[in-house]
């Protein structure tokens, strides 16, 4: 029976319910830094230096570390000079001029001004802004800009120190997410060929839509890869794993074509089942050993080893289909050639590069 408009909606919204707890769950770590961050950043400030009410401390501490590990580094440094010039300015204007309108507007001015002359960091010239606001609009006594720099500058360096102690699940996200996208490889070339055998279009249809909607697995492993090498650049304690993290994210492209080529074999298998042509079934049997080769690929990831040890059934795969017998339609011939172009790019995946992954095709028969 087919779901009504109320079922669809349920599903939808326990799917983006699920994806929200994932989200927050992969963010508690930096969410958990943060916090104990800003309230270091206060203890320093206030108990241990006396600051009276040291506000830019966990507030440059928090903006510093953000929820994400790239260029942790950069904040840091863009945050402490960007708080640093906005408040002596601020500070040092509103001695002169006294608070207003057309002050905190000559204050943003010259301290975004500043702040591009000495770098164009989007942060950076933020940061600069923001805290002449705060002091032209909200600070009623002037004349304590070095305290609130000293502030500023606690904030930077307790997040400076925070950033440096990470959890081993970035140095993971990489290959876990490089297997997700083997794994969804796989299981699209398993159904593309079940839809080569039975020819069912509504079925080639429904696979078609879910093959388009892949593309967010791509954006996530570059993410995961991104975030991974932030961590070994900006943590001492990691830099240990640098180079197995690039090799990791150099199989960013090579399971970018993968799915690419995957997504348009699935088209091609679509357009076959919608205008019933046949597809010999030796074509049916390539693309389920691929599959089957790509779970492989997908195991060999998950255990964060290079997918070397899969090359010998991709190279007996690329073999095959140099002998399989050619069929007179022209659909199906889109198809194997386009299975063709997936034994490639999954050979790219297994460490071989583009003219060797090329060179091990047969030309067909």
């Amino acid at each position: 029976m087919e779901a009504g408009p109320l079922d669809r909606m349920w599903d939808r919204s326990r799917t983006s319910a699920r994806a929200r707890v994932q989200r927050l769950r992969s963010k508690s770590w930096q969410i958990g830094q943060c916090a104990v961050a800003a309230g270091v950043a206060w203890f320093i400030a206030a108990d241990l230096l006396g600051h009276t009410t040291p506000f830019f401390a966990p507030v440059a501490a928090v903006v510093a570390l953000g929820t994400s590990y790239g260029q942790r580094l950069r904040r840091v440094a863009e945050v402490t000079v960007g708080v640093a010039v906005g408040v002596f300015l601020a500070d040092l204007l509103v001695v002169w001029l006294g608070s207003g309108a057309w002050q905190i507007a000559l204050i943003v001015a010259l301290s975004m001004t500043a702040a591009f002359l000495l770098d164009s960091g989007q942060l950076f010239v933020t940061q600069a802004a923001v805290q002449s606001i705060v002091i032209a609009g909200l600070v009623a006594a002037p004349g304590q800009a070095f305290t609130r720099w000293t502030d500023a500058v606690i904030g930077g360096a307790v997040a400076l120190v925070a950033a440096t102690v990470v959890p081993a699940a970035p140095l993971r996200r990489p290959r876990e997410q490089a297997a997700v996208v083997a794994r969804k490889i796989a299981a699209l070339l398993r159904a593309a060929g079940e839809v080569m055998a039975d020819g069912e279009s509504e079925r080639a249809l429904e696979l078609l839509a879910d093959a388009r909607s892949t593309d967010s697995l791509i954006r996530e492993l570059q993410d995961a890869a991104d975030e991974g090498l932030s961590v070994v650049t900006s943590s001492p304690f990691r830099v240990r794993h640098r180079d197995d993290l690039r090799k990791m994210a150099e199989l960013v492209d090579p399971l970018d074509r993968a799915l690419r080529s995957t997504r348009v074999l699935v088209r091609q298998t679509a357009v076959a089942a919608y205008h019933r042509r046949p597809v010999p079934k030796a074509y049916v049997l390539l693309a389920h050993d691929l599959a089957d080769a790509t779970d492989a690929v997908a195991e060999e990831l998950a255990a964060n080893r290079m997918a070397t040890a899969a090359q010998p059934v991709l190279l007996a795969i690329a073999e095959a289909t140099g002998r399989v017998d050619r069929s007179d339609v022209l659909a199906a011939e889109a198809i194997l050639a386009q299975l063709r172009s997936v034994v490639v790019d999954l050979l790219m995946v297994a460490g071989m590069d583009q003219m060797e992954s090329t060179d091990a095709l047969p030309p067909p028969r």
